[in-house]
C-alpha cells in the first residue's frame, strides 16, 4: 500500500506544476499579451513573481514573453530550491514562514519597481502561496522585529489562514490591494496559484492584487479572539492607519485576477490516480479546514466505517481531501499540521489493519520542518513506540516530527517548487490488505 500512496502523492504534486499553470493562462503574440482570456497591448511588460512557486512561474513567463519582457523581480523562499535559469528577471530570496530582513529589502525593491510603472505599462503579478511572509512589506512604524513577534503569535494561535491574512493586510503596505494602488497608473494582471480554501483572490497571499473585504476592526477582532498580545506599535497602527482599498474602489478598474491553479486540481489528480490503481475514490472536499487532530478524527471514523460496512464507499477505496489544517500549539515539540494529522490518525487507528494514509503540504515543507508530512498505517504507532517515543505523549507535546521520524514515517520531498495547500489520502483495502 505504501507504493500506491506514493504514486498517488506524486500525481497530486505533478498536477500543481506552476510552469504549466502559467502556460495555460498566458499567451503572447506580436505586441499583444493575453492573460485569462483578456487581451492587453502594453508599451512595456514587467513581471513580479512572488511566493513558493515564484521561480517556476517566472521561468514560464520569461519563456513566453521573450524579448518583450522589460524587466522585473522574483521573490522566492530561501530553502535551497533551484533558482532557475532566468535571463532578465532578478531573483531575491527571503524567509518563510516568519519574515526576515531580506523580506523587508525585497519589499523595498518591489515598491521601487511599482513606483516606476507608467501609463501603458503592464505588470504581470505571478503570485503563489508564501508571498505573505516572503514580501515583508511592514508598515514603517511597526518594523521587522514587531512583525516577527506578531507573526509568531498568529502562527501558534490556531487562527485560520484567512484570519491571519486579515491582520497581515492591515500592518502592511502592499497586501490587501496595496500593490495595485502603488502600481498606478500602470495596469496589473494577476496570475494566482492558489493555496487557500475557496481560491478567493483577496485571500491568496493576503490579496496583493485584489480588493480587501476585511477591515482594521476585523484585524483587531482576530487578535482579541485568539488571545494575542500585539506589540504596542501594531495596536497604534491599527488605530490610525489608512484603510486598505475595498471592492468597488476605482483603483481596481481594469485589474485582472486569474486563478491558474489550486488544491482542487491536485486533489482531483490524486483521486484519478487512485482509480487507475484500483481504488474507488471519494473526494471528500478541498475545503477541509480546522485543527489537524479533528480532521484526523473525521478520517479515522470514515476508515473504520468503510472497513466495517462499506459506507460511505466500499473498499478498496481512496478517501481524498484538500484544504488547510491548523495546529494549536500546546507543547514544545516540532512538527506541522500534516505531520500532526498523520500522528493523530496513527494513534486513533493504532493496530487496525487494512488501511494506510499520507498527508503532505504540497510545497514540501510542513510547518517549520524539512518534512512535507507523514505516511502512516495501523502499525505506525507501534513503530513509534519501538523507536522509544510514546505516540500519545508526542501528540500532546505537538512533537509529531520526532514521533514519525522514530517510525521512519516522515515524508521528505525537498522543496517542490509549488504550493497548493494540503493533500490527504487514505487507502482502505480491508481484509485484502
Amino acid at each position: 500500500m505504501d507504493g500506491d500512496l506514493r504514486e498517488i502523492m506524486e500525481a497530486g504534486l505533478e498536477a500543481a506544476d506552476p510552469r504549466e499553470a502559467v502556460r495555460r493562462a498566458l499567451s503572447v503574440e506580436g505586441g499583444r499579451v493575453e492573460a485569462g482570456g483578456e487581451t492587453f497591448e502594453p508599451e512595456r511588460v514587467f513581471v513580479l513573481s512572488v511566493g513558493k512557486a515564484a521561480v517556476a512561474m517566472a521561468e514560464a513567463a520569461e519563456e513566453l514573453l521573450g524579448d518583450g519582457l522589460a524587466g522585473g523581480l522574483v521573490v522566492a523562499k530561501d530553502d535551497g530550491a533551484d533558482e532557475g535559469d532566468l535571463r532578465t528577471l532578478e531573483v531575491l530570496v527571503a524567509s518563510h514562514p516568519e519574515p526576515d530582513e531580506r523580506g523587508v529589502e525585497a519589499a523595498r525593491r518591489v515598491e521601487n519597481l511599482l513606483d516606476g510603472l507608467q501609463e501603458g505599462d503592464l505588470l504581470l503579478a505571478l503570485v503563489s502561496g508564501g508571498a505573505s511572509a516572503l514580501l515583508a512589506d511592514v508598515a514603517e512604524e511597526i518594523g521587522i522585529e514587531d512583525l516577527k513577534n506578531l507573526t509568531q503569535s498568529l502562527l501558534k494561535s490556531g487562527a485560520a489562514i484567512g484570519e491571519i491574512n486579515a491582520v497581515r493586510k492591515h500592518v502592511s503596505t502592499l497586501k490587501g490591494g496595496g500593490l495595485v494602488r502603488r502600481a498606478a497608473p500602470g495596469s496589473v494582471a494577476g496570475l494566482l496559484l492558489s493555496d487557500v480554501v475557496g481560491d478567493e483572490p483577496s485571500s491568496i497571499a493576503s490579496g496583493l492584487t485584489a480588493p480587501d473585504p476585511t477591515t482594521r476592526e476585523d484585524a483587531r477582532r482576530v487578535i482579541h479572539d485568539y488571545g494575542i498580545e500585539p506589540p504596542p506599535s501594531v495596536s497604534a497602527h491599527l488605530d490610525r492607519a489608512e484603510e486598505t482599498p475595498k471592492p468597488g474602489d476605482a483603483v481596481f478598474d481594469g485589474v485582472l485576477n486569474v486563478v491558474v491553479g489550486g488544491g482542487r486540481l491536485s486533489a482531483s489528480a490524486a483521486a484519478e490516480k487512485a482509480r487507475d490503481l484500483g481504488y474507488e475514490p471519494l473526494l471528500l472536499s478541498t475545503y477541509l479546514t480546522g485543527d489537524a487532530r479533528d480532521v484526523a478524527l473525521t478520517y479515522a471514523a470514515i476508515v473504520r466505517e468503510a472497513l466495517e460496512s462499506g459506507n460511505p464507499v466500499r473498499p478498496p477505496c481512496a478517501i481524498v481531501s484538500g484544504g488547510e489544517a491548523t495546529v494549536v500549539v500546546r507543547g514544545d515539540g516540532t512538527g506541522g499540521p500534516n505531520q500532526e494529522f498523520a500522528l493523530a490518525l496513527a494513534t486513533y487507528l493504532d493496530g487496525l489493519e487494512g488501511w494506510g494514509a499520507f498527508a503532505v503540504d504540497t510545497d514540501g515543507n510542513d510547518g517549520p520542518t524539512d518534512a512535507a508530512g507523514g505516511l502512516v498505517d495501523g502499525e505506525t504507532a507501534e513503530g513509534i513506540r519501538a523507536g522509544g517515543v510514546e505516540p500519545g505523549g508526542a501528540l500532546a507535546e505537538n512533537d509529531a516530527y520526532n514521533a514519525l521520524k522514530a517510525a521512519d514515517a516522515l515524508v521528505v520531498t525537498g522543496p517542490t517548487g509549488t504550493n497548493v495547500n494540503d493533500l490527504r489520502v487514505a487507502l482502505v483495502r480491508g481484509g485484502r490488505g
